[in-house]
C-alpha cells in the first residue's frame, strides 16, 4: 500500500488528510487541520505550519502527496498570505522527498465525483463514500485535504 497525504492550503486553517491505496482500492486513515492564530506575526504562522506539517510527515511516512493549488476569486490581496502558506507547505513536502502533485479545485472535483462543477457537498459525500467512511469529513478543510489525496491517487501511476 502507498501512503498519501493530501493538503488544502490555508494561512488560518491548513487541511490534511491521509489515506493509504493499492491504486485502485482506498483506506481511511487520519484527516486534521493545522490552525495558526491571526495575532502572531506572518513569520510564526508560516514556521507554525511547517513544523507542524513536518511532524505529520515524519509521523505518517506519506510516500506522495497531493496539493490543491490557489483559486483566485474577487480579493487577490487575501490569497497572498495563503500563496505564502502553500509555499511552506511545498517546501516541507520537497524537504521529505515526498512525491507532490498540485492539482486545480476543477481537477480535484473531476477526480473525486466526475464533474469539475460539482458542488462542495457533493466532493464531501463521495470522499465519504470512497473512504467508506460513516460521515462526511470536518472540518471543511480537512474534507477538502482528503479529496486532493484522492485527485493525486487518480492522476498519478500508483505501483504498490
Amino acid at each position: 500500500m502507498v501512503r498519501v497525504i493530501g493538503i488544502d492550503p490555508g494561512l488560518a486553517n491548513t487541511g490534511w488528510g491521509l489515506i493509504e491505496t493499492d491504486g485502485i482500492r482506498f483506506k481511511y486513515l487520519i484527516h486534521g487541520t493545522i490552525t495558526t492564530k491571526n495575532e502572531l506575526m506572518p513569520n510564526i504562522r508560516l514556521k507554525n505550519i511547517y513544523d507542524q506539517l513536518t511532524e505529520i510527515i515524519d509521523k505518517y511516512e506519506p510516500t506522495n502527496a497531493g496539493i490543491e493549488t490557489l483559486y483566485f476569486s474577487k480579493n487577490v490581496t487575501s490569497a497572498l498570505p495563503v500563496a505564502q502558506a502553500r509555499g511552506v507547505q511545498l517546501l516541507a513536502l520537497g524537504n521529505k522527498g515526498i512525491i507532490t502533485g498540485e492539482y486545480t479545485p476543477i481537477q480535484i472535483k473531476q477526480a473525486v465525483v466526475g464533474n469539475g462543477k460539482a458542488s462542495k457537498i457533493q466532493v464531501q459525500e463521495m470522499v465519504k463514500l470512497l473512504l467508506k467512511l460513516k460521515t462526511i469529513p470536518k472540518p471543511d478543510h480537512a474534507a477538502d485535504a482528503l479529496a486532493a489525496a484522492i485527485c493525486h491517487v487518480h492522476s498519478v501511476r500508483i505501483n504498490v
